[in-house]
């Protein structure tokens, strides 16, 4: 009679946590919330697609009248000669983003959105390690005090998941350099310090436990040369649960995605791949579905990946992406 009486029990325990993983699997965070989008926007990563970058952001503002925005600052393009800063690019970015009533988030330091991940200028790779440091705090230090009285920027995101080791061309994460350059912005100005991490494969406990406002990525299908392409089995809880355990034993009360995979990942450079094998990571039918992945989440705000992509397509006769991109933020309130 014990024996069924356990055996009866691990059965309904077992359906139990089944059913409980179904519904993980198959929950919608998103629902009945407000969910914010924005974009991130790179000057170089448009140049690399022979794109006139500023035309590209203008359409993503006039367009897709995009409201939130995340910039990047590039060390080698801001400082191409030790101390001599030309901010005109930058200027002419955020005063755009003023225009179109449009808020910022700036990524500064030697780190930020794209590859390599870390954008020195040529001069500073012959630096010690002691002098590039100087280099990049003055470098931020300039930055921030340029733009520190402009509205628009909201937050300050320091590196780009700077805990990352295992992706990008950049020397080992250093802890305490890292923590000097988030003191430093914090210094020179009062609004919130962001930390970003990878969506799956990190806790985000290490940034949270240093940030105002931790971003995470999302990636859907990624590529390398072990696996070749691997789609990450992951559902929407994953983050969700993550951002609320984040939430639970830490002061960061915002977890937000900074980066949200609605591009293809290639082996090679976009120019140099046939779009027939751009479309196996990402066509229209995936936009769409990272869409409506991303909602389930529940974090927000949301900032797309790709933009520039999107607009390198339609300019090959491909469209369909870009209008789906337009009815998407053209339906924001």
């Amino acid at each position: 009679m014990v024996k069924k009486f356990f055996s009866l029990t691990k059965i309904i325990l077992g359906l139990a946590l089944l059913v409980l993983l179904v519904w993980l699997y198959r929950a919608d965070f998103g629902q009945g919330r407000q969910i914010d989008l924005g974009i991130t926007f790179s000057q170089k990563y448009a140049e690399e697609l022979n794109l006139d970058w500023r035309e590209v952001y203008l359409a993503i503002l006039d367009e897709l009248k995009v409201k939130k925005i995340r910039l990047v600052a590039y060390w080698d393009l801001l400082e191409e000669e030790p101390g001599k800063y030309n901010f005109s690019d930058l200027d002419w970015a955020i005063n755009q983003a003023v225009l179109n009533q449009a808020e910022v988030i700036l990524a500064i330091g030697q780190r930020v959105p794209r590859w390599p991940e870390c954008h020195w200028p040529d001069w500073s790779f012959t630096l010690s390690q002691s002098e590039r440091e100087r280099f990049i705090k003055g470098m931020i230090t300039a930055i921030v005090n340029r733009y520190k009285e402009t509205a628009a920027i909201t937050a300050w995101q320091v590196e780009n998941e700077p805990f990352l080791k295992i992706f990008g061309q950049c020397p080992k994460p250093d802890l305490d350099f890292y923590r000097s350059e988030l003191e430093l912005v914090r210094a020179l100005d009062s609004r919130p310090v962001i930390v970003t991490e990878s969506g799956e494969l990190s806790t985000w406990l290490r940034a949270a436990y240093l940030a105002d406002e931790v971003g995470v990525s999302v990636y859907r299908i990624t590529w390398n040369k072990a696996l070749g392409y691997f789609y990450y089995p992951l559902p929407p809880a994953y983050y969700y649960l993550k951002a609320w355990l984040v939430r639970h034993l830490s002061p960061v009360e915002n977890v937000f995605v900074s980066e949200m995979q609605m591009e293809p990942w290639l082996p090679m450079i976009v120019l140099n791949t046939p779009l027939g094998d751009q479309y196996h990571s990402m066509d229209l039918a995936k936009f769409r579905k990272n869409f409506l992945y991303a909602n389930r989440t529940g974090l927000s705000p949301i900032y797309f990946w790709g933009a520039e992509w999107w607009y390198w397509l339609k300019e090959q006769g491909d469209d369909s992406i870009w209008r789906a991109a337009v009815q998407i933020f053209n339906s924001q309130d």
